[in-house]
């Protein structure tokens, strides 16, 4: 369960970090905490596992790289197994479990497109599994806050 401070701390950050030299200064003193504070919180909650990432987001293809949603159908028997195999991937960013025939999806994100094919042919030598791309063909932006405080607003502000 998130603290309070890590409640305020998560919202606060959520889209909408400091571009300064010293961001995490700069939040810390508007909730009267120290920079060594909100580190030490965010690596907490990155250790925990309560929160997964925490980063940037980039339009990956400016930079000539590559974001693929991949779906695959893994036999139930099978599916811990393949997910660690995917998982252990450095180029999958996120992996979700879906009920349908193709219940695994994942994203793929690479610096280059050939690194992108590289990643998909080595889970499906690896799993020995047909793995389907989709590449991302078109970028639509879709902010989604939850409030973590009670009373604060959802959506975009």
């Amino acid at each position: 369960m998130l603290s309070p401070d890590d409640a305020r701390l998560l919202e606060r950050l959520h889209g909408d970090l400091p571009l300064t030299e010293r961001p995490f200064a700069d939040v810390a003193l508007e909730f009267g905490w120290t920079e060594d504070y909100v580190i030490t919180r965010l690596s907490a909650l990155l250790e925990s596992g309560m929160l997964t990432r925490f980063g940037p987001l980039f339009q990956i293809e400016r930079a000539g790289g590559l974001f693929v949603l991949a779906a695959m159908a893994v036999p139930e028997e099978r599916y811990e197994a393949v997910t660690a195999q995917v998982n252990a991937l450095p180029e999958v960013a996120h992996n979700y479990r879906r009920e349908h025939a193709l219940n695994m999806w994942f994203v793929l994100g690479t610096e280059t497109p050939a690194q992108c094919a590289a990643a998909i042919a080595r889970i499906e030598a690896e799993t020995g599994l047909p793995v389907l791309a989709f590449p991302k063909e078109r970028e639509f932006f879709v902010e989604l806050k939850l409030p973590l405080t009670s009373g604060a607003p959802h959506g975009a502000r």
